[in-house]
């Protein structure tokens, strides 16, 4: 997929591109990636993004709802380490990571809301698949994601197919 600037997005599908609002933040050593969407729903509970990150990543972008959480991470490097190998474009968390020295050292894009110590406790819940939201914007599976230094942009398939 060709990564065109969120910036020249906007001028482009004008308030037909969803932004997610300002604050998420980078961790990852890639600051610009973009991909198609898949969605995670948990609270606190990383069973699903662990096991989601460790199928092939295809270049896509894992979209994680974590209700904001800044209790308790929901990816450090080991599970990051394995969205590497899998091929995964980035990881956008609604909630926190952990291991920060180490994440920035990945070829991977990473945002989310903030950095905790703290590890989740694995209890197998969560749900994957669904419509979900990040501060600002509906995110759907099988969106197209955006990222890089001005933000992140949403759009459908449809919008994204048509980009040069």
């Amino acid at each position: 997929m060709t990564f065109v600037s969120t910036c020249d997005l906007l001028d482009t599908f004008k308030d037909d591109a969803r932004v997610v609002l300002p604050g998420l933040r980078d961790f990852g050593a890639v600051t610009r990636f973009s991909g198609p969407v898949v969605t995670v729903k948990c609270f606190e509970d990383n069973s699903r993004v662990k096991e989601m990150l460790a199928t092939p990543g295809e270049g896509r972008v894992l979209v994680v709802d974590g209700g904001g959480s800044l209790r308790c991470a929901l990816m450090g490097d080991k599970i990051a380490g394995s969205a590497v190998k899998n091929g995964w474009a980035g990881v956008v968390i609604w909630g926190c990571v952990r291991d920060v020295a180490e994440l920035a050292t990945l070829p991977l894009g990473i945002r989310a809301a903030a950095a905790t110590p703290r590890p989740s406790v694995r209890r197998d819940q969560g749900l994957s698949g669904l419509s979900i939201a990040l501060p600002g914007a509906a995110v759907e599976p099988g969106d197209v994601l955006f990222a890089d230094e001005d933000g992140i942009v949403l759009l459908t398939e449809e919008q994204a197919a048509g980009l040069k």
